[in-house]
């Protein structure tokens, strides 16, 4: 009998002897995952030199086994099978019981191949996600108006009994949502003015027409930018704080435990957030204006040198009361947009962290987007009537 390969590491080690008609293969030393490095490739490289001229039976003896786990097991399985897929009866002997019922359960474990995924298409793939994409948009869609139509029937309840509304908390989310929304409003429209009114005086100062920077700045931020710019900014920060209120409550069982005392989930957290966001919008809308004018005038005052009496003319002139109500009715939809877009989202998750985060994101993004398409809407509606 001669060694064909004679393999021993510090932890694992495996020697294969061949005979003329029967091939040896002994195992010893810890056969654990962490010490299987090299053990793997050499085991590989004395298996095919040893299937060069397969033997009619191969011994597998493990006496020398101190330690096996399921990585050790299944090097050993692999063996087995490669033998026996050559035709080569396997005994396998001196395996201790516990070692010798890990291998007999790894050995009966073999799954069914599995056939490969199909693979479609990019086309066909593409196709198939724009479909399942609008399919689920569309139920979204049906499933949000059936919940605007409950609040809208809950809000009605309420107004035709006014004590069943909750003033303390209406009070408590518009000073949530207007109140401390104030400083960051007025100074990103106060911004937003003077960036306006540099960007107008520099085109207008080709043509010798730097006074009308006072009706760029007017109109566009009256009419357009001063209620979008603070939707989107309320649609960030307090619809995303709708969602992630009403989801942790969700989360926390809270929601369950109001419908076992009785409670209106829609009257208690719905309603009182969309009352109170009804009132901030239009009343952040109106500083927002104000700041954006007061920006855009200091530049026009301060870099064109117009006098201060020559700005306020051609304001005047510039502004009328149908362009301020333009804008102004904007504010109340998007109020109502953003709160119901925000308690239908928080009314979404389902149950974990996870969910919460990734609906308030959701939320952000489904408010923002309806904005713009809303206020695209009114600027088509605004046309139509030659407002």
């Amino acid at each position: 009998m001669r060694v064909l390969e004679h393999e021993r590491a510090v932890t694992a080690w495996v020697e294969t002897l061949a005979g003329p008609d029967t091939a040896t293969l002994r195992l010893g030393g810890s056969w654990r995952l962490a010490h299987l490095a090299g053990l793997d490739r050499d085991l590989i490289a004395a298996l095919a030199r040893l299937l060069e001229a397969p033997p009619r039976r191969a011994r597998i003896v493990a006496d020398g086994l101190d330690q096996l786990d399921t990585a050790g097991g299944w090097l050993i399985v692999r063996t087995i099978r490669a033998l026996e897929a050559a035709r080569v009866t396997v005994e396998l002997v001196g395996a201790r019981p516990a070692h010798a019922a890990l291998l007999e359960l790894l050995r009966g474990s073999e799954a069914a191949p599995c056939d490969p995924p199909p693979r479609d298409h990019p086309w066909l793939r593409l196709v198939l996600r724009t479909g399942a994409g609008t399919v689920h948009a569309a139920q979204e869609g049906a499933r949000f108006l059936s919940f605007a139509g409950a609040v809208t029937l809950s809000l009605l309840r309420q107004l035709l009994r006014p004590r069943t509304l909750r003033l303390t908390s209406i009070v408590h989310h518009i000073e949530q949502t207007g109140v401390n929304a104030i400083p960051i409003i007025a100074i990103m429209a106060f911004f937003i003015g003077i960036v306006l009114a540099y960007q107008g005086a520099d085109q207008l100062r080709q043509f010798g027409a730097e006074i009308f920077t006072v009706n760029l700045v007017a109109v566009s931020t009256l009419r357009e930018l001063g209620v979008l710019l603070t939707a989107i900014m309320v649609a960030g920060r307090s619809g995303s704080a709708f969602t992630a209120q009403i989801g942790t409550m969700k989360v926390n069982e809270e929601l369950d435990a109001m419908e076992v005392i009785g409670l209106d989930r829609l009257a208690v957290l719905v309603t009182p957030r969309l009352v109170a966001l009804a009132v901030s919008l239009p009343l952040l809308t109106f500083l927002a204006n104000l700041m954006a004018l007061v920006g855009g005038g200091l530049v026009v005052v301060l870099l064109l040198d117009i006098p201060t009496v020559l700005l306020l003319r051609q304001l005047q002139a510039a502004v009328g009361i149908d362009l301020f109500v333009a804008g102004m009715i904007k504010a109340p939809v998007f109020a109502v947009l953003i709160a119901a877009i925000g308690c239908y989202m928080g009314l979404q998750v389902e149950g974990n962290a996870e969910s919460v985060g990734r609906l308030t994101t959701q939320s952000v993004v489904v408010s923002i987007f309806a904005v713009i398409v809303v206020d695209a809407l009114f600027s088509m509606l605004f046309a139509t009537f030659g407002i």
